[in-house]
């Protein structure tokens, strides 16, 4: 068995159990000791994979990130091409709602709001990344469907702004503030998104 591969099971049984530790204890309350502990590796193989606990806090945070935003970006530039753009609409914003609500990111969430005093370069790096990102991308599509005339959003920006929180704002709202049994249901995803199509091509279809 080669050296690589144990090293990248460590380097992933750290990150997932300095996942638990952190969402359980919160930032201030983990120690690299727990971690190692449920791990089951030493402290001294923690450091030599993190230099510290907040470049460990930080790795667990933008993964998360990235991970719900890649499809959701890569699904919003796909929408410049649409032929059928209701439909494609209401199944770009189930995904995206599928993902942001997903409970390890709402859970991770919450400690990066927590924590924003502490690490403000890092909520900044979970917009960015995130909805900043796909945000960047949704209004880009929303300018190709206005020049092909299927939109009227003279404000892409604008109308990426509308459209994800007719989409979004209620139900992450709700489940950021409200814990993780108001997590919604897989009916309620398909209500918000398409109430929040519905809405949108109200105001900006043509």
């Amino acid at each position: 068995m080669s050296e690589e591969p144990r090293s990248v099971r460590k380097h992933n049984a750290i990150l997932d159990a300095a996942t638990t530790v952190f969402l359980r204890n919160g930032y201030l309350g983990t120690s690299m000791d727990e971690i190692a502990a449920l791990a089951r590796v030493s402290k001294q193989t923690v450091y030599k994979h993190f230099a510290d606990k907040d470049s460990l806090f930080s790795e667990i945070v933008l993964a998360a990130v990235d991970a719900a935003a890649d499809p959701v970006l890569a699904d919003a530039s796909a929408l410049a091409a649409s032929d059928d753009l209701e439909a494609d609409l209401r199944a770009f914003a189930r995904g995206q709602l599928e993902q942001v609500t997903r409970r390890r990111l709402l859970q991770l969430r919450r400690l990066v709001i927590g924590e924003a005093n502490r690490f403000p370069e890092l909520g900044r790096a979970f917009f960015e990344r995130g909805g900043g990102r796909s945000a960047e991308a949704l209004a880009a599509a929303f300018a190709r469907l206005t020049e092909r005339g299927l939109l009227r959003a003279a404000d892409p920006e604008l109308a990426a702004a509308h459209f994800n929180l007719l989409v979004i704002g209620a139900p992450v709202n709700r489940a950021m503030l409200l814990g993780d049994d108001a997590i919604p249901t897989a009916a309620e995803l398909d209500r918000h998104a398409e109430g929040g199509v519905r809405a949108f091509l109200a105001a900006y279809g043509e």
